[in-house]
């Protein structure tokens, strides 16, 4: 994978994928070292290195739950030691490029985490995490036969730019990327529209959740649960909220969910003996370490599948006949026992993909500024930037303080009171 993941070169308005450094000025930037290891490294600060380029002083970031597929060792293979993580974050502008039209220092923005050039085929269909410009990985072309958008610090598969869990981030294509934030919105309210909220509802998107539907969501992590009150507020008549985690059941049942506890149940028995008609939209969002079966276990373990189709078979049996069934939650490789039968023969239809950011906005931002929807509630816990070693350890065991995530504050976050 070496010549792969050394590819840097792209189209304009990109251009590339690394940033120039700056020669004198350094910089607190979380790097991923190995396994279950990130550290608090010192790199060069980024410059502006394409004309449309912004750079940005970070003041809140997040670690999302698909950073811990590369925290746990999953995407090895697409990692380089000292890459730096993270695609959540917000800030102010400090910089800006002699192309960009749409932004100025000081403008206080939010960083959405898929880089687009605007101009492909797929751009111009507001697909933008499918743009044909923005990422070189040849080994993604490999996989899939086509490469998908560039995404930050989300390892090289996805062009291996250089994440914003750092003091400061270049954002390629600004006026594409970035979402201008209200000065008086709350930093866990803007923070969590940088993607969490935008996941959920390319989620309720993919699954085309409407008024009167009965919903099943496979996940209450912060994009389960998010997904979850978004299908109330698109009008669905029922939730089942599916985990593991009773604490996390407890947050949905107090969001207004049916929790269905996989420790007690077989989720997809259960549903179908409450909702004899099933459900008229599944969404699977707990992702490709969700495993309940010990063939599954045993499979992963052993390399003979990269991802466990579990979760994914109990959401397409609990679906009704002719519903429909999204796939939100990261799967990567392959996986093996997929019910391919049941999906043909129950005329399901099945989507997936990830958040074309770029298409919800200002739709999101203006739901949140009008007090129609509060996401903040994503965030249970607050910390300081540097410690963020210790929260990727506890996001991935489930012991972060509340139950969710963690907002980090940089040092620049602080000194402004944020």
């Amino acid at each position: 994978m070496a010549d792969t993941m050394s590819e840097t070169k792209i189209p304009a308005p990109v251009y590339t994928t690394k940033y120039k450094p700056h020669p004198t000025e350094k910089m607190k930037a979380a790097q991923w070292t190995g396994t279950k290891s990130v550290t608090v490294g010192e790199v060069a600060r980024p410059m502006i290195t394409a004309p449309k380029d912004a750079i940005v002083h970070i003041t809140h970031c997040t670690i999302c739950g698909s950073d811990l597929h590369m925290y746990g060792g999953e995407m090895n293979m697409a990692m380089e030691k000292g890459d730096i993580l993270g695609h959540e974050a917000i800030g102010y502008v400090e910089e800006v490029g002699p192309e960009v039209k749409g932004f100025k220092a000081g403008d206080r923005v939010i960083i959405l985490p898929v880089i687009a050039c605007g101009d492909c085929f797929y751009c111009e269909r507001q697909e933008y995490s499918l743009c044909d410009k923005t990422n070189p990985s040849k080994e993604m072309e490999s996989l899939y036969g086509h490469r998908l958008s560039g995404i930050f610090g989300y390892s090289h598969l996805t062009g291996g730019y250089p994440g914003n869990q750092a003091e400061y981030c270049r954002v390629p294509n600004a006026d594409l990327v970035l979402v201008k934030c209200p000065e008086d919105m709350p930093a866990k309210k803007a923070l969590a529209l940088a993607d969490v909220t935008d996941t959920a509802w390319h989620g309720c998107e993919l699954a085309e959740v409407g008024e009167g539907d009965v919903v099943g969501v496979w996940g209450c992590g912060p994009i389960g649960l998010s997904i979850q009150r978004l299908s109330l507020l698109r009008g669905a008549k029922k939730v089942y909220a599916v985990d593991v985690d009773t604490k996390r059941l407890a947050m949905a049942e107090s969001f207004g969910m049916i929790p269905v506890d996989a420790n007690k149940h077989k989720a997809d028995e259960y549903i179908l003996s409450v909702e004899p008609h099933g459900l008229d939209k599944g969404i699977e969002a707990s992702g490709f370490r969700s495993t309940d079966s010990a063939a599954h276990k045993i499979m992963r373990a052993t390399g003979l599948e990269g991802d466990s189709a579990d979760t994914v078979s109990e959401v397409i049996k609990a679906t009704r006949k002719c519903g429909n069934v999204a796939l939100i939650g990261d799967f990567f490789f392959h996986t093996n026992m997929f019910p391919i039968g049941m999906l043909m023969e129950k005329t399901i239809t099945l989507r997936g993909g990830q958040l074309m950011a770029q298409k919800y906005y200002p739709y999101l931002l203006n739901l949140v500024k009008e007090g129609k929807y509060d996401p903040s509630f994503v965030f249970t816990h607050e910390d300081d930037f540097e410690n963020i070693p210790k929260i990727y350890d506890e996001q991935f065991h489930h012991t972060v303080p509340g139950g969710l995530k963690a907002v980090l504050r940089t040092p620049y976050g602080r000194s402004l009171g944020q």
